[in-house]
Protein backbone atom coordinates (compact mmCIF):
# COMPACT_ATOMS: atom_id res chain seq x y z
CA UNK A 1 0.00 0.00 0.00
CA UNK A 2 1.40 3.38 -1.03
CA UNK A 3 1.26 6.56 1.08
CA UNK A 4 0.61 10.17 0.10
CA UNK A 5 1.12 12.98 2.60
CA UNK A 6 -0.75 16.08 1.47
CA UNK A 7 -0.87 19.69 2.61
CA UNK A 8 2.91 20.10 2.77
CA UNK A 9 4.05 23.56 3.83
CA UNK A 10 6.53 23.70 6.71
CA UNK A 11 8.61 20.65 7.72
CA UNK A 12 8.91 19.23 4.22
CA UNK A 13 12.41 17.76 4.55
CA UNK A 14 11.50 15.86 7.72
CA UNK A 15 8.43 14.34 6.09
CA UNK A 16 10.37 13.57 2.91
CA UNK A 17 12.94 11.68 4.99
CA UNK A 18 10.20 9.11 5.69
CA UNK A 19 10.08 8.49 1.92
CA UNK A 20 6.34 8.58 1.33
CA UNK A 21 5.36 7.67 -2.23
CA UNK A 22 3.70 11.05 -2.84
CA UNK A 23 3.95 14.51 -1.28
CA UNK A 24 1.10 16.93 -1.96
CA UNK A 25 1.49 20.71 -2.28
CA UNK A 26 -1.67 22.83 -2.36
CA UNK A 27 -1.75 25.68 -4.88
CA UNK A 28 -5.23 26.91 -3.96
CA UNK A 29 -4.75 30.29 -2.30
CA UNK A 30 -7.82 29.98 -0.05
CA UNK A 31 -6.27 27.02 1.77
CA UNK A 32 -4.48 27.43 5.10
CA UNK A 33 -1.89 25.07 3.59
CA UNK A 34 -1.36 27.15 0.46
CA UNK A 35 2.19 26.57 -0.77
CA UNK A 36 4.41 29.26 -2.29
CA UNK A 37 7.82 28.32 -0.91
CA UNK A 38 10.67 26.14 -2.13
CA UNK A 39 10.62 22.35 -2.30
CA UNK A 40 13.86 20.69 -1.14
CA UNK A 41 15.48 17.97 -3.22
CA UNK A 42 13.46 14.78 -2.76
CA UNK A 43 14.18 11.11 -3.30
CA UNK A 44 13.27 9.96 -6.80
CA UNK A 45 10.96 7.46 -5.07
CA UNK A 46 8.75 10.33 -3.88
CA UNK A 47 6.48 12.01 -6.42
CA UNK A 48 5.52 15.67 -6.06
CA UNK A 49 1.79 16.35 -6.48
CA UNK A 50 0.34 19.79 -7.13
CA UNK A 51 -3.20 20.24 -5.82
CA UNK A 52 -5.40 22.68 -7.77
CA UNK A 53 -9.02 23.84 -7.57
CA UNK A 54 -10.52 25.05 -10.87
CA UNK A 55 -7.24 26.73 -11.80
CA UNK A 56 -6.55 28.04 -15.32
CA UNK A 57 -4.52 25.50 -17.29
CA UNK A 58 -1.67 27.93 -17.86
CA UNK A 59 -1.36 28.40 -14.09
CA UNK A 60 -1.19 24.62 -13.59
CA UNK A 61 1.47 24.30 -16.31
CA UNK A 62 3.47 27.13 -14.76
CA UNK A 63 3.56 25.36 -11.40
CA UNK A 64 4.42 22.01 -13.00
CA UNK A 65 7.43 23.65 -14.60
CA UNK A 66 8.44 25.72 -11.57
CA UNK A 67 8.27 22.88 -9.04
CA UNK A 68 9.02 19.93 -11.38
CA UNK A 69 5.76 18.28 -10.38
CA UNK A 70 5.16 14.62 -11.19
CA UNK A 71 1.39 14.68 -10.75
CA UNK A 72 -1.56 17.08 -10.72
CA UNK A 73 -4.52 16.59 -8.38
CA UNK A 74 -7.70 18.31 -9.56
CA UNK A 75 -9.92 19.07 -6.58
CA UNK A 76 -12.59 21.25 -8.17
CA UNK A 77 -15.27 20.80 -10.81
CA UNK A 78 -12.79 20.28 -13.65
CA UNK A 79 -14.46 18.67 -16.67
CA UNK A 80 -13.19 15.72 -18.71
CA UNK A 81 -12.35 18.22 -21.45
CA UNK A 82 -10.25 20.21 -18.99
CA UNK A 83 -8.31 17.06 -18.06
CA UNK A 84 -7.75 16.22 -21.71
CA UNK A 85 -6.66 19.75 -22.61
CA UNK A 86 -4.29 19.87 -19.63
CA UNK A 87 -2.63 16.61 -20.66
CA UNK A 88 -2.35 17.68 -24.32
CA UNK A 89 -0.97 21.13 -23.53
CA UNK A 90 1.51 19.63 -21.10
CA UNK A 91 2.67 17.11 -23.70
CA UNK A 92 3.04 19.92 -26.22
CA UNK A 93 5.15 21.89 -23.74
CA UNK A 94 7.31 18.87 -22.95
CA UNK A 95 7.96 18.24 -26.65
CA UNK A 96 8.94 21.87 -27.15
CA UNK A 97 11.37 21.67 -24.24
CA UNK A 98 12.69 18.30 -25.49
CA UNK A 99 11.95 16.55 -22.19
CA UNK A 100 10.53 13.11 -21.51
CA UNK A 101 8.79 13.75 -18.20
CA UNK A 102 5.27 12.43 -17.81
CA UNK A 103 2.54 13.96 -15.65
CA UNK A 104 -0.07 11.95 -13.77
CA UNK A 105 -3.57 13.41 -13.53
CA UNK A 106 -5.56 12.59 -10.39
CA UNK A 107 -9.23 13.61 -10.45
CA UNK A 108 -10.92 14.06 -7.08
CA UNK A 109 -14.52 13.12 -6.28
CA UNK A 110 -16.17 13.86 -2.93
CA UNK A 111 -18.34 11.30 -1.16
CA UNK A 112 -20.54 11.44 1.93
CA UNK A 113 -23.01 8.58 2.40
CA UNK A 114 -23.65 7.71 -1.24
CA UNK A 115 -22.17 8.35 -4.68
CA UNK A 116 -23.24 8.09 -8.31
CA UNK A 117 -20.33 6.25 -9.91
CA UNK A 118 -21.64 6.94 -13.40
CA UNK A 119 -20.00 10.39 -13.19
CA UNK A 120 -16.62 8.65 -13.45
CA UNK A 121 -17.22 7.28 -16.94
CA UNK A 122 -16.27 10.42 -18.95
CA UNK A 123 -13.03 10.68 -16.96
CA UNK A 124 -11.83 7.11 -17.57
CA UNK A 125 -9.72 8.01 -20.61
CA UNK A 126 -8.45 11.42 -19.49
CA UNK A 127 -7.00 10.84 -16.03
CA UNK A 128 -4.63 8.33 -14.49
CA UNK A 129 -6.19 7.95 -11.05
CA UNK A 130 -9.35 8.81 -9.17
CA UNK A 131 -9.22 10.13 -5.61
CA UNK A 132 -12.16 9.72 -3.24
CA UNK A 133 -12.37 12.29 -0.47
CA UNK A 134 -14.95 13.32 2.12
CA UNK A 135 -17.62 15.73 0.97
CA UNK A 136 -17.61 18.82 3.21
CA UNK A 137 -17.53 22.61 3.29
CA UNK A 138 -14.03 22.75 1.81
CA UNK A 139 -12.65 21.06 -1.34
CA UNK A 140 -10.45 18.99 1.00
CA UNK A 141 -9.02 18.83 4.50
CA UNK A 142 -12.39 18.49 6.22
CA UNK A 143 -10.91 16.12 8.80
CA UNK A 144 -13.35 13.21 8.81
CA UNK A 145 -13.84 10.02 6.83
CA UNK A 146 -16.70 9.08 4.52
CA UNK A 147 -18.47 5.73 4.55
CA UNK A 148 -16.01 3.43 2.75
CA UNK A 149 -18.71 0.80 2.24
CA UNK A 150 -19.90 3.01 -0.66
CA UNK A 151 -16.89 1.73 -2.59
CA UNK A 152 -18.35 -1.76 -2.78
CA UNK A 153 -20.14 -0.44 -5.87
CA UNK A 154 -16.95 0.84 -7.52
CA UNK A 155 -17.40 -0.20 -11.16
CA UNK A 156 -13.99 0.73 -12.59
CA UNK A 157 -10.58 -0.93 -12.80
CA UNK A 158 -8.77 2.41 -12.53
CA UNK A 159 -6.57 2.63 -9.40
CA UNK A 160 -7.72 5.17 -6.82
CA UNK A 161 -6.48 7.14 -3.83
CA UNK A 162 -8.44 6.84 -0.57
CA UNK A 163 -8.55 10.13 1.33
CA UNK A 164 -10.56 12.08 3.90
CA UNK A 165 -9.74 12.41 7.60
CA UNK A 166 -7.53 9.33 7.80
CA UNK A 167 -5.31 9.06 10.89
CA UNK A 168 -3.67 6.55 13.20
CA UNK A 169 -7.10 5.75 14.61
CA UNK A 170 -8.06 4.31 11.21
CA UNK A 171 -5.36 1.65 10.95
CA UNK A 172 -7.67 -1.20 11.99
CA UNK A 173 -10.35 0.07 9.61
CA UNK A 174 -7.82 0.15 6.77
CA UNK A 175 -6.71 -3.40 7.58
CA UNK A 176 -10.35 -4.51 7.46
CA UNK A 177 -11.01 -2.56 4.27
CA UNK A 178 -8.01 -4.07 2.49
CA UNK A 179 -9.33 -7.57 3.12
CA UNK A 180 -12.52 -6.82 1.20
CA UNK A 181 -13.05 -7.03 -2.60
CA UNK A 182 -13.90 -3.32 -2.82
CA UNK A 183 -10.28 -2.45 -1.95
CA UNK A 184 -8.87 -4.24 -5.00
CA UNK A 185 -8.07 -1.01 -6.83
CA UNK A 186 -7.08 1.08 -3.81
CA UNK A 187 -3.63 2.30 -4.83
CA UNK A 188 -2.73 4.96 -2.23
CA UNK A 189 -3.79 6.04 1.26
CA UNK A 190 -3.83 9.85 1.36
CA UNK A 191 -3.37 11.63 4.72
CA UNK A 192 -3.25 15.25 5.81
CA UNK A 193 -4.92 17.04 8.72
CA UNK A 194 -4.99 14.13 11.20
CA UNK A 195 -1.19 14.19 11.27
CA UNK A 196 -0.78 17.91 11.87
CA UNK A 197 0.42 19.99 14.79
CA UNK A 198 -0.81 23.04 12.84
CA UNK A 199 -1.92 23.50 9.22
CA UNK A 200 0.96 22.33 7.04
CA UNK A 201 3.13 21.28 10.01
CA UNK A 202 3.22 17.47 10.28
CA UNK A 203 3.74 15.22 13.30
CA UNK A 204 6.72 13.15 12.14
CA UNK A 205 6.48 10.46 14.83
CA UNK A 206 2.83 9.76 14.09
CA UNK A 207 3.46 9.72 10.34
CA UNK A 208 6.28 7.23 10.79
CA UNK A 209 4.08 4.99 12.95
CA UNK A 210 1.33 5.15 10.33
CA UNK A 211 3.69 4.35 7.47
CA UNK A 212 5.08 1.36 9.36
CA UNK A 213 1.53 0.15 9.99
CA UNK A 214 0.71 0.42 6.27
CA UNK A 215 3.78 -1.65 5.39
CA UNK A 216 2.41 -4.46 7.55
CA UNK A 217 -0.91 -4.62 5.71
Amino acid sequence: MKLKVCGMKHNIAEVAALRPDYLGFIFWDKSSRFFDGEIPILSEATKKVGVFVNAPIDQVLENISKYKLNAVQLHGSESPRYCEDLKNEYLSTVQQENKENEIEIIKVFSIKNEFDFSVLVPYEEVCDYFLFDTKGKLPGGNGYTFDWSVLKNYPSTKPYFLSGGIGLQNVESIVSFMKQPKSQYCHVIDVNSKFEVAPGLKNIEELENFKNALWEI
